[in-house]
């Protein structure tokens, strides 16, 4: 996966910026997302990853399931990273766009995840706190993790705030090795 990451973060970096000096980062967006969805099908990758398909079957292949939701832009896009054999690339292409998009909207990407579903209630009160705390707005994703045992570990960027059992118990045993 870091490869992948890897591979993409040029492109993604190159769209982003694209994309805001034309004014059309949702639009960007959008086109992005989609081929992403498209590029993550499984049919989709055994087509990007024949040996028997020419480049050409490939772009015009990929080009085709996405139809009319793309520009002439996001065609020349598509085409260029087809060229350098990058299609498969497109989900974390989009997924990094997303991210240059939140940072240049001071909006934080906080991943929660808890040991059981996270109370509705206790969401926006959540929300509230992570601003305060990050001083910026915050664009909360929240799954489950039964290994936790209870509590919740918080993801912002690179800050982790482990609040969970499992957490706690490591610390715990930690601290009485030493």
């Amino acid at each position: 996966m870091a490869e992948a990451i890897t591979i993409a973060r040029p492109y993604a970096r190159a769209a982003f910026e694209f994309a805001r000096e034309a004014g059309d980062l949702d639009g960007w967006s959008q086109m992005l997302g989609l081929a992403g969805q498209v590029a993550s099908d499984a049919t989709m990758q055994q087509f990007l990853h024949n040996p028997k398909a020419t480049r050409e079957q490939i772009t015009e292949g990929f080009l085709s399931v996405c139809k009319d939701e793309l520009n002439d832009l996001g065609r020349n896009f598509l085409k260029l990273l087809s060229e350098n054999d990058r299609l498969a690339a497109l989900p974390e292409i989009a997924v990094l766009f997303e991210q240059h998009k939140a940072e240049l909207g001071h909006i934080a990407q906080v991943q929660v995840t808890s040991a059981v579903a996270f109370p509705s209630a206790l969401k926006d009160k959540l929300a509230e706190a992570l601003k305060r705390n990050l001083g910026q707005d915050v664009r909360l994703a929240f799954d489950e993790d039964v290994s936790l045992i209870g509590g919740a570990v918080i993801r912002a960027g690179d800050k982790v705030i482990d609040g969970s059992v499992r957490g706690k118990l490591q610390r715990l045993a930690d601290t009485v090795k030493v």
